[in-house]
């Protein structure tokens, strides 16, 4: 199988990049700075030599878009929407040229759309798209914004003869440098891995074994299509949860409530947002429809490789971290009820 991955070089890209070249894939990541045989280099907003890529392939996943992993200024925030909305649309305009359009476009999404809420999980079906909430900062909104443009530019795309599908992913969790699972435990280990306004917001998320499974399976699937939800089955909350993904016998004093540090001086210690420790949108995947991704038979436990699995250690700078452990301190930070019990 051809895989193109525009914006390819990220955290996500990276891990896709090393999963599906090692299942004996042909991949192709479009990218600005183009450093390896593999790569080819575009501007993320006109058609070029990278379009004839797409002609012919069998699959193209779209990842461009700025890092959110960043101070919210005005103008990152319009980078942001950019970045999103202009590869997106040129993808689409790549597919529309190719003489041999690839069957599926899997564009990546982002379970931001969702409204911030405590009472129940938003699916595909009934999710309440946010923005409109009262008492949460302006840049939730834009955030938001983004998201419904992000998706409309695949959506508006004239492509009938490719299944589109929007990748509403959580949080993916992965030992790579500068990824969310780094920002958080260094967070941690400089003190301010505890709880930010209150600590009681679910946050989503997904391994990144998990993330490659589902793109996996919709890809299979050729009867899925539009926003698919991509979490694991039951979120953590901040308040118990955001130190204690860092290392094994991480501090006391790195997870302890620092009411004294809101959640931009975090945020400016990390050089990231401040909403990277607060909160995602809290989702599930695929409601309870037959074959739904959270039904993916894992053969390592009921609730999927989320919660368990082999010998598998994340290399991180504070020491070795066993997969099992790392997922299972993010699930017992947390006991409240678990949010798909069919896939039990």
């Amino acid at each position: 199988m051809k895989v193109v991955l525009p914006g390819g070089t990220g955290q996500v890209g990276t891990i896709l990049d090393r999963a599906l070249t090692a299942a004996g894939h042909e991949v192709t990541v479009v990218t600005r700075r183009p450093v390896r045989a593999h790569h080819i280099g575009w501007d993320g907003a006109t058609l070029g030599r990278w379009a004839a890529e797409i002609d012919g392939c069998d699959v193209v996943i779209n990842l461009a878009g700025r890092s959110v992993s960043c101070r919210y200024t005005a103008e990152n925030l319009q980078a942001m929407m950019d970045s999103r909305v202009d590869s997106a649309r040129v993808v689409g305009e790549a597919i529309a040229a190719a003489a041999r359009p690839p069957r599926v476009w899997l564009q990546m999404s982002t379970a931001t759309v969702y409204a911030h809420r405590f009472d129940a999980a938003h699916d595909e079906a009934t999710g309440v798209i946010g923005g409109s909430e009262a008492g949460v900062p302006d840049y939730w909104a834009y955030s938001v914004e983004i998201a419904e443009n992000w998706e409309r530019a695949q959506a508006e795309a004239p492509t009938p003869a490719t299944r589109r599908v929007a990748l509403r992913s959580a949080m993916v969790m992965s030992p790579d440098r500068g990824g969310v699972f780094d920002v958080l435990s260094r967070l941690a280990r400089l003190g301010l891995g505890g709880p930010v306004a209150g600590g009681a917001q679910y946050v989503s998320w997904i391994h990144d074994e998990d993330f490659v499974r589902a793109v996996e399976f919709l890809i299979a699937r050729d009867d899925l299509e539009g926003p698919v939800n991509l979490a694991c089955p039951a979120p953590f909350r901040t308040a118990t949860s955001c130190g204690r993904c860092a290392r094994p016998g991480v501090s006391r004093w790195g997870c302890r409530r620092r009411a004294g540090w809101p959640s931009w001086g975090r945020s400016r210690c990390a050089r990231t947002r401040s909403c990277y420790s607060r909160a995602v949108g809290w989702c599930r995947a695929g409601c309870a429809q037959p074959g739904s991704l959270s039904r993916i038979p894992s053969g390592r436990g009921p609730l999927g490789p989320s919660y368990s699995g082999p010998g598998w250690f994340v290399r991180h700078r504070g020491g070795p971290v066993n997969r099992a452990t790392l997922c299972r301190r993010l699930q017992e930070a947390d006991q409240g009820p678990l949010l798909d019990k069919a896939s039990e």
